[in-house]
């Protein structure tokens, strides 16, 4: 297993060409949070960027004309872009510092070290300890909590905890010239300690709900809250409610999970995945607890068979030997090698310490290989659209399907629905730039027996290309159906009657374990299915726009069943009962606080467990 060029050079980029293709680029770039990495022909990271939309973000570079001249000329360098998807926004904004700190790339003008990161800081030295903002090294004598994103979110933070606990937040000067209360302690922000208003046990006792409520033990907190909101919403003190409501939308944004920061240690995390004939494997590199960033590889002709061998002869080349690969003391990988004990004997060995392979994990580390995981699936996504990649695989197809020219266009139908329930049919597009989404085209089936599949493609069939028979639009060299002889013979007899010829069909009928790579080919005129060795790139192409028909009408089918039951987003959540619902939104102040929670954040709920606050976080944020 090789990588092309050196294995730092192997990354999720666009293909480097004379200039930057940046059109065919941000196709397959997520709407995500995450940061990006401009490259020069040399493969020197130019700038480093964060984006709450990476999409958006990265377009504006080559779409806006109000650029300055320093950024037209970094972009007029830019030949590759890598990005790093990430949870939450927060998390982008830290990643992007110790990134920056790392690579120092030329065209970033602030190089923000650990001081920059403002804190709350608890002192220590006082019989009436104080709150306050902190910025710089952490010398004092006292607790620090952080680091926080932004000087908002710590301000935004301490004026919350003086909403709910009385603990003071003045400098010491002021503090210690006080004679009668100040301001805070009429408007209730402070328990007046400075003029002995307060014991020093009680006082001692905010402080420590306080530092509950920093260290993330807060949902004692947010159920008070909660049930004053619902009692001034009774008594009909609207306004009074709506602050609450916003009290704990604003307490759940602070105390976000930061994904990026976690425990203590040095490991490496490593992802691997194997899809569409495509080897993939993503490295993320954890030290001291702080995500330093990631690489992407794309092994060249690996003929793993499963997750598992790939990773073992990555882990392999990668580690051992004269790679000058710090190995870590710990290893967090998505599948367990057949070798691992000895891989690991070996890697302790050279490294000089005990080295642990570990793939069942919990807790933080599951979720840090999650986020490999994802990243190695989108890399995998831009790979596969990747122009170059496309002709392959359509010159295969041309081969397999006897074509006179390489087919320029090709179209897929699909059907989805529940018992029959609110059918739906798609259409995908695919060119020699990979999915054209301004061509999909979604079909609500009416008037048919519900499970029909071959009336509801024959219904979409008609719609579609009697259309095009006029005129709108163009029509495929190669038409997919997903299924067999019955779906082929539909699509069949519709182009009879719409009299339109030159176009191939066939039939994509999965294997009795529905198993990929065993996928049976029908084709008009063909008594035996063609089928296909699994490693075929014109079988990989055909999985893939299949796959998009299928994803595409899944969705299709599933928002229009929802509108059709007129329910919250949240009742399609299986096993989020009524309860569960009205605690969710209580505790969030509504959908949208929901929809911007991470799911450590959701999992704090009483009720919700990760798995279920998985769900829901997919239902905001899938794609």
């Amino acid at each position: 297993m090789t990588c092309s060029g050196m294995p730092e050079n192997c990354s999720n980029s666009a293909p480097e060409t004379a200039g930057f293709d940046h059109q065919a680029f941000l196709k397959t770039l997520s709407g995500q949070p995450g940061v990006y990495r401009m490259l020069d022909k040399n493969g020197r990271v130019l700038y480093v960027g964060k984006a709450r939309n990476l999409r958006k973000r990265v377009a504006s570079y080559f779409t806006r004309a109000d650029q300055s001249i320093k950024t037209r000329a970094m972009v007029a360098q830019v030949r590759a872009i890598e990005v790093t998807l990430t949870h939450t926004e927060n998390e982008a904004l830290i990643l992007e510092s110790n990134l920056i700190k790392r690579l120092k790339p030329p065209y970033n003008i602030i190089f923000r070290d650990d001081k920059s990161y403002p804190y709350i800081y608890l002192s220590a030295h006082q019989r009436f300890p104080r709150l306050s903002y902190y910025r710089g090294a952490r010398r004092e004598a006292g607790r620090f909590f952080g680091p926080y994103p932004s000087s908002g979110a710590v301000r935004e933070s301490l004026d919350l905890l003086q909403k709910l606990f009385p603990v003071r937040q003045c400098e010491d000067s002021f503090y210690r010239n006080r004679t009668r209360p100040c301001l805070q302690y009429q408007i209730k922000r402070c328990s007046a300690p400075c003029v002995g208003l307060v014991s020093e046990q009680d006082y001692a006792e905010d402080v420590r709900h306080a530092v509950m409520f920093l260290e993330g033990r807060n949902n004692q907190v947010i159920d008070e809250l909660a049930k004053r909101m619902e009692q001034a919403a009774a008594q009909l003190e609207f306004e009074q409610a709506a602050r609450y409501r916003d009290q704990i939308a604003a307490l759940r944004k602070v105390q976000e999970k930061q994904y990026i920061s976690g425990s203590g240690g040095n490991l490496d995390v490593i992802a691997a995945l194997i899809r569409d004939g495509l080897s993939c494997v993503q490295v993320f590199y954890i030290r001291d607890g702080h995500n330093l960033g990631n690489k992407t590889f794309f092994p060249r002709h690996a003929h793993a068979g499963s997750e598992a061998e790939l990773l073992s002869a990555f882990i392999a080349q990668y580690y051992l030997g004269d790679s000058g690969h710090r190995i870590p003391g710990e290893l967090l990988l998505n599948a367990e090698p057949a070798d691992a004990p000895w891989l690991a004997r070996v890697l302790a060995e050279q490294a000089g310490h005990q080295v642990r392979l570990s793939h069942r994990l919990r807790g933080e580390r599951a979720r840090w290989l999650e986020l490999a995981r994802r990243n190695a699936e989108h890399a995998l996504n831009a790979r596969l659209a990747d122009k170059s990649n496309m002709l392959q695989r359509l010159a295969a197809l041309q081969d397999v399907l006897e074509l006179d020219e390489i087919p320029q266009r090709l179209e897929c139908f699909d059907i989805s629905h529940t018992r029959g329930e609110e059918t739906v049919a798609s259409c995908v597009v695919f060119d020699a730039s990979g999915p054209l989404k301004s061509d999909y085209r979604r079909y609500n089936i009416e008037g048919i027996t519900g499970g029909d599949d071959y009336a509801a493609m024959r219904q979409a069939l008609e719609r579609r290309y009697r259309r095009l028979k006029t005129g709108e639009g163009k029509l495929p060299e190669v038409l997919l159906i997903d299924g067999g002889r019955g779906q082929l013979r539909q699509a069949a007899d519709v182009l009879e009657e719409l009299q339109i010829t030159g176009v191939t069909l066939v039939g994509v009928a999965k294997g009795e374990t529905r198993k990929p790579g065993l996928e049976s080919l029908f084709l008009l005129g063909r008594q035996q299915p063609l089928i296909l060795p699994a490693d075929a790139p014109a079988l990989h192409l055909i999985q893939q726009i299949r796959d998009e028909a299928h994803r595409f009408a899944i969705t299709g089918h599933r928002l229009r069943r929802g509108k059709k039951r007129a329910r919250s987003s949240l009742e399609d959540i299986p096993g989020l009962g009524p309860k569960r619902r009205q605690q969710l939104l209580r505790q969030f102040g509504g959908l949208q606080g929901i929809a911007r929670a991470g799911v450590e954040d959701l999992a704090r709920v009483k009720g919700i467990s990760r798995t279920l606050a998985q769900k829901i976080y997919d239902r905001f944020h899938a794609e």
